[in-house]
């Protein structure tokens, strides 16, 4: 049974539970040994049946830790999309799963000799789940863990209580405790899970969390997957079409009203066409949502502190004397859930001001003017490095610098958060937005041992370099070290 989400977990009761579960899943691992294709596609068949049987009550639970949330974005980000990468795992784990040749030098080839890598499973992979899409991010990877062959554990969000007891029926409705479990609780939970001895750690959130996530898995030296996010930019080169790019843009922006990583964070317009791009930017947030208040279309704000936070941002602006334009700026004023902050545009923000400093996770886009494009590329590598980059224009050149002298974690070109979508290609963030990959056959490679194998042939070739040594050796040696 689900803990009740109005009852707070006793930490040490789940604590308890936490360890005794790692070493189960631990123990049938090792007596059971790998996985065959079949229970491995089992596995990831019964995370396909959890998400369509459930899919009205993810909605559910999703409005109800966001005071709203459209029901349709629900079902895109946390039904739709993880059922794409299940679905493109259940077809390729097979492909997968083959060992990989290699080449093996000479004369070690030789008379049957050869050299590949063997695809083993790490064991127990702890997943760490964000608030923001937990269906989305807690189902996901269990695409490349269950593909891999791996046994799981999940940290459910305690910022989203009602998904979270959901996402722990339904997972222990479908799987044995020594497959998969699911875990609740606050911050005191949070910090014994990411000290478990795991094979692999996956975590998704904030960079600040994330630092704390690995000091504790360093106890136990257990490798770490981060996937953060930082400011995404968009660069409108001279060359875009901007009544294509802009609608876009802006409908990047608004999914799950900007509490999204790989939501565009700002963006660096020609100073001659910003004007235009304001412009065009009103008209789509009106064409997607004509009214605001009580907008079915629309999602709030996840909580009041975050509520808090965005007013605070565009105020700070506002007093520096940037232009800010919003849709129904009443709503600013809102004092009680559903938190629905107005959309909001920001033009020419102080560079040095909170907005352009931090990741804004909300419905507020500023808007940045430039004069060439290597003012645009410099004030991107002077910060930290974003986990998507976006580019918008024509400029064949012009785009091949931005993609070689920028560094993302992923690049979408002439749209946005399009590249997360395409299941062969791998996730992840690069310095301060996250290290590793998952997604993919790089995801499947995450979640297992990549064991190198050699075999030897017929022939004992190694003879010749045991003692005692004669002239076959130094014959070798005189060919190897050589310019």
């Amino acid at each position: 049974m689900a803990a009740s989400i109005d009852r707070p977990l006793d930490p040490a009761p789940e604590t308890v539970r936490m360890r005794d579960v790692l070493t189960l899943q631990r123990r049938a691992g090792i007596a059971e040994g790998p996985p065959s294709l079949e229970r491995r596609r089992e596995w990831i068949d019964r995370a396909i049946g959890l998400l369509v049987d459930h899919e009205a009550e993810i909605a559910d639970a999703l409005t109800a830790d966001f005071g709203h949330r459209s029901r349709v974005q629900s079902r895109i980000v946390d039904v739709m999309s993880p059922l794409a990468y299940l679905k493109d795992a259940r077809r390729k784990v097979a492909r997968w799963m083959q060992p990989e040749r290699r080449r093996a030098n000479f004369p070690f080839n030789l008379l049957g000799g050869r050299a590949y890598l063997s695809f083993q499973p790490l064991g127990v992979v702890g997943v760490v789940v964000p608030w923001n899409a937990p269906f989305a991010l807690g189902f996901t990877p269990l695409a490349n863990i269950f593909a891999a062959g791996n046994r799981v554990m999940i940290k459910a969000p305690e910022l989203a209580p009602r998904s979270a007891a959901l996402i722990r029926r339904m997972i222990e409705s479908a799987y044995e405790p020594a497959e998969a479990a699911v875990f609740e609780g606050g911050p005191d939970i949070g910090r014994e899970f990411s000290r478990l001895p795991f094979d692999h750690l996956l975590f998704t959130g904030g960079a600040s969390i994330a630092r704390h996530v690995m000091a504790a898995a360093a106890e136990h030296l257990v490798p770490v997957t981060l996937e953060l996010g930082g400011k995404a930019p968009v660069i409108i080169g001279r060359s875009a079409d901007l009544p294509t790019a802009v609608p876009k843009i802006l409908n990047g922006r608004m999914v799950n009203c900007g509490q999204v990583c790989m939501a565009p964070d700002y963006v660096l317009v020609p100073e001659e066409r910003v004007a235009d791009f304001a412009r065009l930017a009103q008209e789509a947030i009106r064409a997607m949502y004509p009214r605001i208040r009580d907008n079915p279309d629309y999602t709030a704000v996840a909580s009041e502190r975050g509520f808090r936070r965005l007013r605070t941002l565009v105020e700070e602006v506002q007093r520096a004397g940037s232009r800010v334009i919003q849709l129904e700026p009443e709503l600013m004023d809102s004092s009680a859930p559903p938190y629905r902050f107005p959309p909001t545009l920001v033009i020419d923000a102080p560079k040095d001001c909170a907005l352009m400093r931090e990741e804004i996770f909300g419905p507020v886009l500023p808007i940045q003017s430039y004069r060439t494009i290597d003012e645009v590329i410099a004030y991107i590598n002077q910060g930290e490095r974003p986990l998507a980059l976006y580019y918008f224009g024509r400029d064949v050149p012009e785009k091949q610098r931005v993609l070689a002298e920028t560094w993302a974690g992923g690049v979408t070109i002439n749209d946005v958060m399009m590249h997360p979508m395409m299941t062969d290609l791998p996730f992840g963030g690069v310095g301060a937005s996250g290290m590793g990959r998952y997604v993919g056959r790089e995801g499947f490679l995450t979640f297992s041992n990549v064991k190198s194998v050699y075999e030897q042939g017929w022939l004992d070739l190694s003879r010749i370099a045991r003692p005692p040594y004669g002239k076959a050796i130094e014959r070798v040696l005189a060919g190897a070290i050589r310019k």
